[in-house]
Formats: structure tokens, sequence, C-alpha cells
């Protein structure tokens, strides 16, 4: 009965990784034996790990990444340009606290999504809030805000997103709409949050992209005079991966 009664206390509480633990310690008879400072332990690291678990899970689902990617699982073998070091840099997420962006440039196939994501990943790892957009798909998702009145909760949803990764930019001109939306997401996040831009489109052809010059300037000032870079090279990593058939 007691131990119903503390159960159903734990549930109540909300503590579900210690009422689990709990539960696993009724079950086995070998915990018994150990001091009740030890158990009392077991039951707290139990909670925290439930917790960690679950908020990882909840960053994930609301990252929505396009690729499944960790930074352990990075191939430097692949002759593209990448640099232990400052990947090791990277994956700190330092750069992410700081507020600085992050620009990934390179030829199509050389893993920009797949490194974007992994960097994604591991930010969600360490407890930030991340989100993953297309930029295509982020320009119809604002179109669709401004005709439904959700605007502004998304505007708010993405200035205050911690990593915001902006994926295939510069794949298609952009309207003067879009233009004034990206402006506002950079202006709110400038200095704020830290913003990934993931492009094959090197960055000295920018500015002919974003097309309306006083708007190009404002929009690259705040993405890149605080930006790291880093320029992927070689040739594509699905090459790599292809099945070949030997017949």
């Amino acid at each position: 009965m007691l131990n119903q009664q503390t159960r159903d206390q734990l549930a109540a509480l909300k503590l579900t990784g210690m009422c689990e633990a709990f539960e696993q310690q009724l079950q086995q008879p070998d915990t018994h034996s150990l001091a009740f400072e030890e158990r009392f332990a077991l039951l707290v690291e139990r909670e925290l790990l439930y917790r960690d678990n679950r908020r990882l899970t909840r960053l994930l689902q609301l990252a929505r990444l396009r690729e499944n990617a960790c930074v352990e699982d990075i191939d430097y073998k692949h002759r593209r340009g990448l640099k232990r070091q400052q990947m090791a840099a990277l994956a700190s997420t330092e750069w992410i606290h700081q507020a600085h962006n992050l620009v990934i440039t390179g030829p199509t196939g050389c893993g920009k999504t797949w490194l974007a994501c992994a960097l994604g990943n591991q930010a969600c790892r360490l407890g930030l809030s991340t989100r993953y957009l297309r930029v295509p798909r982020l320009f119809e998702k604002l179109r669709i805000a401004h005709g439904d009145g959700s605007y502004p909760r998304l505007m708010r949803t993405l200035a205050k997103t911690q990593l915001l990764i902006l994926d295939d930019w510069g794949i298609q001109k952009m309207t003067p709409p879009q233009r004034g939306d990206l402006m506002e997401i950079i202006e709110e996040r400038h200095h704020r949050r830290a913003t990934l831009i993931a492009s094959q489109l090197p960055t000295e052809h920018w500015h002919e992209y974003l097309g309306e010059p006083t708007l190009a300037d404002a929009i690259l000032d705040r993405l890149l005079h605080n930006a790291h870079r880093l320029t992927l090279t070689g040739e594509s990593m699905r090459k790599k991966h292809a099945l070949v058939d030997p017949t």
C-alpha cells in the first residue's frame, strides 16, 4: 500500500523517471542492499536522464532537421577542405552562444546540408533550440502567414530560435516582399541569435542574388560581418556513396 502511495505521489509530481526507477528497484532485490543515499542517488540520476532525453526529443522534433546527422560521423577522408580543429570549435556551439553566424558554401553534393544538420543536431543535444528551413519553404511559410494572420507569431518564433538553419540559399530569384521579410528576420536575430546559411552560391555573388542594393547591403552587413566561413571543395559526396553496377 505504501509503495503504491509513493508511486501515485511521484506521478502527481510528474517525476516520471524517478517513478520508473523506483519500480525497478522494487523488482530488483540486489538494490535493496544499497544504502539509502545510494538508492536515492540512483532515483535522482534516472529523473535527470529522463528529462534530458525528453528535452532532446522535443528539440529534435521542433528542429525538423533534413538529415539524420551527427558531428561524430563527419567524414574527414573525403577531400573537401574540412579541418578537424575548425569543426571541433563549431561543435562546441560557442559561436551559437555568442550569436555569431556560420556560412557553409560549396558545390552541389559536397555535404553542406548534412554538415548543417550535424551542427543542428549537436545544438539540440546541448539544449539549444534549433530550426531547419529551406529558403524556398521559409518564403512559402511567410507568404501563407501574411494571409492567415499568423505572421507575427511566426516572426517571434524565428526571432527567438537560438540556431536558425537556412538551407538552399540563392537557388531562386527573390521578390521584393521576400527581401523585406528576410531583412526583418535577419534584423531581429542580429547580435541576438545565430544563423547558419548553406548555399551553392559563393558569398561574392550574394549581393547580386539579393537584388535591391540598399537592402542587400543591410542584410549582408548583418549576416557576414561576424560570420564563420566554411568553404567546401572537391567532388560530390554522392558519387562516393553511389552504388556501382559491376556489370
